[in-house]
């Protein structure tokens, strides 16, 4: 049996297979995707995914996320006001959800990846006993729930077309499926190896 150091060990970026480390040109055993090390950027890719959601996680809190049209009265509503109303309408499960969803859940991913992010690059110390490799599994496991309101909104949309009653997205729709999806991209592109480097 050949033994070899974890250090040795370099995993594939695209199937995640651990692969032997041959020097500058790895590529993978299994997808025989190429392997590259980063050298230079380190976290600058995910930074710039990260703050581009954060930025576009603003425009989805202050727009209206749904317009409807009942008997010529148009109502809009953003995230917070959608989740008050059905709270005040005794929908209180829906409601909760819905704020769990879009308003906990992407600002709990935003605050992990600016920690790992920060803390792989300088860390502070104390931080040694909280596992980093959780918190970072945690942000993939949650990220995708953060568009349920987005699929309510859609689906409110494709099934509700009567004469008297119209439901529409609003603008926070297409901005919060950006936020989404940058915050993806930025979890995507943290590097997992900076945590095992920076223990």
């Amino acid at each position: 049996m050949i033994e070899i150091n974890e250090k040795d060990l370099i995993r594939c970026p695209v199937c995640e297979a651990v692969n032997i480390d041959k020097g500058k040109e790895n590529r993978c055993r299994r997808c025989g995707s190429p392997i590259y090390k980063y050298t230079r950027f380190k976290t600058e890719k995910s930074w710039a995914y990260l703050i581009t959601a954060i930025i576009a996680y603003i425009p989805a809190n202050l727009y209206p996320m749904l317009v409807s049209t009942q008997f010529g009265k148009v109502e809009e509503s953003t995230i917070i006001g959608g989740v008050i109303l059905l709270w005040e309408s005794g929908s209180y499960p829906i409601s909760a959800i819905i704020f769990f969803a879009s308003i906990m859940v992407p600002i709990m991913k935003f605050l992990i990846l600016v920690y790992l992010l920060i803390s792989v690059k300088y860390p502070l110390g104390k931080d040694k006993k909280v596992n980093k490799h959780k918190l970072y599994y945690m942000t993939e496991v949650i990220g995708p729930w953060s568009m349920i309101d987005v699929f309510v909104v859609a689906i409110l949309a494709a099934l509700i077309h009567l004469n008297n009653i119209q439901i529409i997205a609003g603008t926070a729709a297409t901005a919060f499926a950006l936020s989404v999806f940058f915050t993806l991209l930025a979890a995507q592109a943290f590097d997992e190896r900076l945590i095992k480097e920076n223990r």
